[in-house]
């Protein structure tokens, strides 16, 4: 079999295992969020308290497949999948100009072999569509510079002003389409003249205005959107995948130690390691750096995609030097081979897109309610979600509650915030000594900790004493809790 039909079939495989077949899996819950945007318009006044949510142009992407296709998980994800099946093969091309002519299937596995580049493969989020987006203003950038044709600049211009417009967390990758010219431009690596250079960098200035307006006034608010804490070296070190490079880079070290390989042909120059090491490193640096200095952190795995193609191809540079020619395409084969049995989840039939069952946990709750007036406490998942945004009467359906229209329960809904509150436990404890004390049931459904969080302090409520509570999952990190009174129970059933 030719090598080449052999990793067509080997990428296939992967792509079929790792990109396939978690589609059919639950929503998680930023998922949902898309879906609500969509059904409910950007207009809708529950997502005026969380302005980033609507700053992109990505959710005409799901809007024009659900309008073909119907609704469904498969639906609006599949957008993504062509996203990022488009930025891997420009991948391979650029590893192909920037590192050897036969390096692009070795740098496609190498994306393969990283969890969360597969990760953004079933996400209905803007990432995998940025991935492309950001690939293709690298691409045209790297074809401007080699042609100086007009054509390719104004292609590069036209993408790299759109990807500030798929999120707003994407702002560090200019740096990099900067870099990149500044070396080819002082290398002499180009015959693109200084006066077009100038023109082509004020277009894309002038196209990023807008953008740059709007990020400026959503960073004074941005501090009540935090989701998570401040980084810490480990995870930048854990960020930057230094396990792959190694494996790739140390890999081929050893194998052409073993087999007495000598590499041939002229090392990638200084611009591509400009490129390229710039794409691996300077992303997460500058988030981390932005994290740290302003207290605001934005240091989230998503919100990295960007840089994952950069470390794939970082690995793969790490190989070159000890590759030769002819022995691309079999190591490649190899890394593919290494891929498939390391990543495929294999202790399950249908891998899960994300660690969160929102649909199994809905049907679940259906089959417990007696009907539509059983009490379901629902805390929101969302940060933004806390007095005086929140209130008792907040009304459906709402952003901080998205997830309630995708997957819709039977009973009646009582909702509490984010975290705790006195405002929530004054709710809580007046829905405890009325609404709840005289139902036979009652449910918590949402994030687990604050199902916990929540079960806990019911417990300890003296108007449910006697009352039975247990867990009904596992659901990943949605749970369903159940208290049960014994006697008011029996009678009901």
């Amino acid at each position: 079999m030719r090598p080449r039909i052999l990793l067509l079939l080997l990428l296939a495989a992967c792509i079929a295992r790792l990109w396939l077949m978690p589609l059919p899996s639950s929503f998680w819950v930023d998922e949902m969020v898309t879906a609500f945007v969509i059904h409910y318009g950007a207009g809708h006044p529950s997502l005026a308290v969380a302005p980033q949510v609507t700053a992109t142009i990505y959710y005409w992407l799901p809007h024009a497949a659900e309008a073909l296709l119907g609704f469904s998980e498969i639906v609006y994800r599949v957008p993504s999948l062509l996203a990022l099946g488009g930025a891997l093969w420009i991948i391979g091309r650029l590893a192909a100009r920037l590192i050897h002519p036969d390096a692009a299937w070795f740098a496609v596995f190498a994306c393969l072999g990283l969890r969360g580049f597969n990760y953004e493969a079933a996400d209905a989020r803007p990432y995998a569509f940025g991935t492309l987006i950001a690939a293709a203003a690298l691409w045209f950038l790297v074809r401007w510079l080699d042609t100086a044709r007009w054509r390719e600049g104004l292609l590069f211009v036209l993408f790299a002003a759109l990807l500030w417009r798929v999120h707003l967390v994407f702002w560090p990758f200019y740096v990099i389409f900067g870099l990149y010219l500044l070396a080819r431009l002082t290398r002499r690596e180009t015959d693109v003249t200084l006066l077009s250079a100038g023109a082509i960098v004020g277009l894309l200035g002038l196209a990023l205005v807008p953008v740059l307006l709007d990020a400026l006034s959503l960073f004074r608010q941005a501090k009540s959107h935090v989701i998570v804490d401040l980084p810490k070296l480990r995870d930048l070190r854990r960020t930057l995948k230094f396990l792959l490079i190694a494996l790739c880079g140390g890999g081929a070290f050893v194998v052409s130690r073993f087999l007495h390989w000598k590499r041939e042909g002229p090392a990638p120059s200084f611009s591509s390691w400009v490129l390229i090491l710039g794409w691996w490193l300077w992303h997460p640096i500058a988030l981390f750096a932005f994290s740290k200095l302003t207290g605001n952190s934005v240091y989230v795995d998503r919100y990295l995609s960007l840089a994952l193609p950069g470390a794939a191809l970082a690995a793969t540079l790490a190989a070159a030097y000890f590759i030769p020619d002819k022995q691309w395409k079999p190591l490649a084969g190899v890394v593919a081979l290494g891929v498939f049995i390391a990543m495929g989840q294999w202790r399950q039939l249908w891998p899960p897109h994300h660690n969160s069952n929102w649909r199994a946990a809905a049907q679940t709750i259906d089959a417990w309610t007696l009907g539509g007036t059983t009490p379901v406490i629902c805390p929101s998942p969302f940060i933004e979600a806390k007095p005086p945004v929140w209130n008792p009467e907040y009304p459906l359906p709402g952003f901080l509650y998205s997830y309630l229209p995708v997957y819709k329960i039977s009973g009646k809904p009582y909702l509490l915030p984010f975290e705790t509150s006195p405002e929530a436990e004054s709710y809580a404890a007046d829905l405890a000594q009325g609404t709840l004390a005289a139902a036979p049931r009652f449910l918590i459904y949402g994030g687990d900790r604050n199902v916990w969080r929540w079960r806990k302090w019911f417990e300890a409520r003296p108007e449910l004493h006697g009352w039975s509570s247990r867990l009904l999952g596992p659901f990943g990190d949605v749970e369903v809790a159940i208290f049960e009174n014994p006697a008011i129970a029996a009678r009901a059933n």
